[in-house]
């Protein structure tokens, strides 16, 4: 069944129809209302909320000055348990007293970015930073072994607060530190004279370990809120980007990096996950520049060829839509029970 938007006009034309009565569809509308409070939307008032969340995001992470150092670590260390205790009030007051999901999840997502912060300056505080040529600015800006201990701690942080609350827009720091992880532990694990073709490898591996874990996170959760969405996000992002980086002088590995993207396509479609269509959409369209600029570089048959491919997959999709339903049921029977359901919300 496909997923539909419902406008106060679509309860008032079934009412017009005689399948509601006019009542029926002012409740309905009230209760549809109400219940969208709680889900993050295109609401002005959610606009502000992720706006407002990401300024103060940005400010304890991204934005950061080497000036802060004059705090010293204690003073760093005590300026981040101050804001996260901060948050953390803010959290139990917007989710206990307001009821209002949004904004406590952001909140509590602000807390889990200020714990590799508040991990830095206790290290400095203590002694135990090796040097003064790297400050926390450089946390986001720079790959080195000597964060790990920032990041562990952000994911057993966040794993705590995600039990605590399980409001999905705090997956997102958790998601992110597993990236910067993967990246920082290459030089650890493989030494320190391993290149960048190391770090496309371990990135295209931990990318897929990432959706893997997004789609297990996916099946056990796919009755509540969207949890597995930024796992989607960055471990696409990651195996994506480290696949996009490899260089390949053949032309069967091009061909076979398009074919991986199809596929993402056809995974992104059945999954309802748009992540998975957009970077599949940008491979495939890297692939077809790369054969208009290099294998038929002066074919002039290659752009007609390419047009009637075009329309071929378009009339593939109408011929799909007109049989949608009959081969959608024939291909879910094959799959495992929790996968089948989730296949069918997703649609």
């Amino acid at each position: 069944m496909p997923r539909m938007d419902i406008h106060r006009k679509t309860l008032d034309d079934a009412a017009a129809a005689g399948i509601l009565d006019a009542g029926q569809a002012a409740r309905l509308w009230e209760f549809l209302s109400e219940r969208g409070h709680d889900r993050a939307g295109f609401q002005f008032s959610h606009i502000l909320y992720y706006f407002g969340g990401l300024i103060a995001i940005g400010a304890m992470s991204l934005f950061m000055g080497t000036g802060w150092e004059l705090f010293g670590g204690w003073g760093l260390f005590g300026i981040a348990c101050c804001y996260g205790m901060g948050g953390l009030w803010l959290t139990e007051f917007f989710l206990r007293r307001k009821h209002l999901k949004v904004p406590a999840g952001i909140v509590a997502t602000f807390v889990i970015v200020l714990v590799p912060l508040a991990v830095y300056g206790l290290q400095r505080g203590l002694g135990f930073w090796p040097d003064d040529q790297m400050t926390y600015r450089d946390y986001h800006q720079r790959v080195d072994w000597r964060w790990i201990v920032m990041e562990l701690s952000t994911l057993a942080a966040g794993a705590i607060l995600l039990w605590r609350y399980r409001l999905p827009y705090m997956v997102m720091p958790i998601a992110v530190t597993l990236w910067y992880m993967s990246m920082d532990l290459t030089p650890f694990v493989f030494g320190a004279d391993e290149g960048w073709e190391m770090r496309k490898q371990v990135s295209v591996f931990v990318g897929l370990v990432t959706v893997l874990l997004a789609l297990w996170v996916d099946l056990r959760t796919r009755r509540e809120p969207d949890f597995a969405f930024w796992l989607y996000l960055f471990g696409t992002l990651a195996f994506w980007g480290g696949l996009s980086a490899m260089n390949s002088d053949s032309e069967v590995g091009k061909l076979l990096y398009a074919l991986l993207n199809i596929g993402m396509i056809g995974i992104g479609a059945a999954l309802a996950r748009r992540v998975f269509v957009v970077f599949g959409g940008l491979g495939v369209a890297g692939y077809l520049g790369h054969l208009s600029y290099a294998v038929f570089k002066d074919s002039l048959l290659f752009p007609f060829a390419l047009t009637f491919i075009g329309l071929g997959v378009i009339g593939l999709g109408v011929l799909w839509q007109r049989h949608e339903k009959a081969l959608n049921a024939r291909l879910r029977v094959c799959l495992p029970g929790p996968l089948r359901e989730l296949v069918e919300n997703a649609g």
